[in-house]
């Protein structure tokens, strides 16, 4: 990206101050970066965000890291000492947004509190990222995103009837919860200008992953029952589902739109069940969820997936399987959306990494460099706040950056 492309950054002024570490805050505040925000992460000198030794690591660091913080600054400051609490409120007292995600309190404990940078900042958005809220009797428990998964019905409902509930095979209640962050920092800032004023934005895990569970609280509250999980089925919305095709493979086949159902039963030989007018639409064909997804497999097994595939493709029928990474890797379409980027690692080797969403015409967002060093920009953003060499030097001796 060159300077005139920089400078066309929807956030570019926006000065964000990170706080979090491993997942929900962070990815809140990549999410920012990619689109020009100005992210100064605070990390514990010496060892760092606990996200730089998760998953896969790489000459000691995570490959996961060189996505979670692309885009931002390092800064190492000891936020349990009070002078590295005196240097975050000075960052905190020039910025437009903070991002936290510690346990309810943790910042108060610290002088970091609300109460203290609004009144240093009355302009400045604070964005609260927790298990449960600011809130509440849960309030002070601690909570990651496999606990907010499981009591926002998430976890509940993954898996097979009758078996152990499975969890998905990502963090995706911290990324929800990111995803809410985010929606509210860019609500908090049109309030801003036309207020000139800051607030709080309270985001929960549990109550982001509750917030995508359609009609799972109304259908019990109007019947009483509870919704069981399904496998790879989709219960009441038919068909939609895996099947088993020739080989061992799996396909999936959305086929639950009025026509697309007509035309898949085509596909399969069923014309029969094409014409019959109990399944020409859904809440006839969900009665019947079992007859007909017997219908699906009995052809599907018959054929290999690639056959299936094509098959479908020609008939408008909505069907894919389920990618690997090596799959992703590469897919035409991935590559042509310019979903898998590279960039080069500071060890000089090139990394693939996602793109960045979502796609904007005239001011697209930046892929960047890969995560920073641990405390890489300590010194210049110091300097930037008019700390001197001769302080910095003793904040350093004194462990404190």
């Amino acid at each position: 990206m060159n300077a005139s492309e920089e400078r066309q950054l929807p956030l570019k002024d926006l000065k964000v101050l990170e706080l979090g570490q491993l997942i929900a805050g962070p990815f809140a505040t990549k999410l920012l970066g990619e689109f020009g925000a100005d992210v100064i992460k605070i990390e514990p000198p010496g060892t760092g965000d606990p996200l730089r030794k998760w998953r896969m690591l790489e000459e000691g660091t995570s490959l996961w890291w060189h996505v979670q913080t692309r885009n931002k600054r390092s800064v190492a400051v000891d936020l349990h000492k009070e002078e590295g609490q005196a240097l975050a409120r000075k960052l905190a007292a020039e910025a437009d947004v903070v991002v936290e995600n510690f346990r309810p309190g943790t910042l108060e404990k610290w002088g970091l509190g609300w109460e203290v940078l609004s009144a240093l900042n009355p302009r400045l958005i604070m964005v609260h990222i927790s298990g449960y809220g600011q809130t509440g009797p849960y309030r002070d428990k601690p909570g990651f995103g496999v606990i907010g998964e499981a009591m926002g019905g998430l976890r509940y409902l993954t898996g097979r009837p009758g078996e152990p509930s499975m969890r998905v095979g990502v963090s995706i209640g911290d990324s929800l919860s990111a995803l809410y962050a985010v929606i509210g920092t860019l609500l908090a800032l049109q309030e801003r200008n036309r207020s000139g004023q800051g607030q709080e934005i309270d985001v929960a895990l549990y109550e982001s992953v509750f917030a995508m569970m359609e009609s799972l609280l109304p259908e019990f509250d109007a019947s009483g029952k509870v919704r069981e999980p399904s496998g790879s089925a989709l219960p009441g919305i038919t068909p939609s589902n895996a099947y088993r095709c020739k080989g061992g493979d799996y396909v999936l086949i959305a086929g639950n739109g009025d026509s697309i159902f007509k035309r898949l039963m085509g596909v399969i030989g069923r014309e029969d069940l094409a014409r019959d007018e109990s399944l020409a639409h859904n809440d006839g064909r969900s009665r019947q969820a079992e007859m007909i997804d017997t219908a699906i497999q009995a052809w599907a097994e018959k054929h290999t997936r690639d056959t299936i595939l094509q098959a479908l493709d020609d008939a408008r029928v909505p069907a894919g399987y389920p990618y690997t990474a090596e799959d992703i890797a590469h897919d035409p379409h991935y590559l042509a959306r310019e979903m898998i980027q590279t960039f080069t690692r500071p060890n000089g080797k090139p990394l693939k990494v996602p793109g960045v969403l979502p796609k904007l015409s005239a001011t697209p967002g930046r892929l960047g460099d890969g995560g920073p060093a641990l405390g890489q920009h300590t010194d210049s953003v110091l300097d930037e706040l008019g700390i001197d060499q001769q302080t910095r030097d003793k904040l350093r001796q004194a462990g404190i950056i």
